[in-house]
């Protein structure tokens, strides 16, 4: 990229002296009697104004992008684009007019025009301008925009492109392999749950087991919790500590444990056991498989003191 930028900077050079060489010498052919030598310098600039605007913008990305996070890539190259053709056109209607004062009061009134014209694409443009500024979600990022959710793969000046997960074909967190896009513009109207931020990188999840009545609450409860402190460990209690810090940065107060905790819900006919633990949002679906597995092993090895509801209504 870097090689063909330079070419074409070196090249633009080039035929832009050729455009001022004709444009001051002039040519002698003529076409129906009108010289021709104006047409040609004019063009020639208008050549060499693409060509520096490429250049220009394939050298400059390729020096950015070595310094920047691979996360931010997209945004720098929709800043440097957006720069470059806005720089270009504005260069290219005053080459062919000649009126560089003319031409900006016109863009003026043509960019007042177009407010009414474009309203969507403006609107998705100062979506970007949003996320690019207060950064509600990066490139990588699991987030929930309106019934859409899934992590982040580009973030363009009008839409942004998600790598789905659910939707209506799969379940349990898991990609669907579709590629959703969405407006820019959403951004400012809808909620945004972004899953996996600059703050903590992880979320609480819950797991329901049903049990009897019959059951020794205390003693299913102590499994549960021995359970997932065997699956998650000391990963939960630094998790946790990183949740703390980021909490005190805030006036938010919230009690929160090191450990896994257990909620009882009554139902009708079973009393349900709510497992409370901390995990990575990429991580949950199998955490949770894994957690299964280990209760009902746990459980099993109880039936005179752990029952299920068997033969219930439920």
């Amino acid at each position: 990229m870097t090689r063909r930028g330079r070419a074409a900077v070196v090249a633009a050079v080039a035929v832009y002296v050729g455009s001022r060489a004709i444009a001051r010498f002039g040519l002698a052919e003529a076409v129906l009697g009108t010289a021709v030598d104006p047409a040609v310098a004019t063009a020639l600039s208008l050549v060499a104004l693409v060509l520096g605007a490429y250049g220009s913008y394939a050298v400059i990305l390729e020096r950015l992008l070595r310094t920047t996070d691979r996360r931010r890539r997209d945004e720098v190259r929709s800043l440097v684009r957006l720069a470059v053709v806005g720089v270009a056109a504005v260069a290219a209607f005053g080459v062919v007019t000649r009126e560089w004062v003319s031409v900006l009061v016109s863009l003026g009134v043509l960019g007042f025009a177009a407010t009414f014209a474009l309203q969507q694409p403006l609107a998705s443009l100062a979506g970007w301008l949003y996320v690019v500024v207060t950064r509600p979600y990066r490139v990588g990022d699991r987030i929930a925009i309106e019934d859409t959710r899934g992590d982040v793969v580009s973030i363009d000046l009008f839409v942004t492109e998600v790598w789905e997960i659910d939707g209506d074909l799969v379940e349990a967190n898991q990609p669907s392999g579709r590629i959703v896009t969405i407006p820019n513009s959403t951004v400012l109207t809808a909620r945004v749950v972004n899953f996996y931020g600059d703050g903590v990188q992880y979320v609480w999840n819950e797991l329901s087991v049903q049990v009897a009545y019959e059951t020794e609450l205390a003693f299913a409860r102590e499994q549960l919790v021995a359970a997932a402190e065997a699956e998650l460990g000391e990963e939960m209690a630094q998790n946790v500590r990183e949740y703390r810090d980021r909490l005190a940065e805030t006036p938010v107060e919230l009690d929160v444990t090191e450990t896994p905790t257990v909620n009882v819900v009554q139902r009708e006919s079973w009393v349900e056991l709510r497992l409370r633990y901390l995990v990575h949002p990429r991580r949950g679906t199998r955490v949770r498989n894994r957690l299964y597995e280990r209760i009902l092993e746990r459980f099993g090895e109880h039936p005179e003191r752990i029952r299920f509801p068997v033969s219930r209504n439920r």
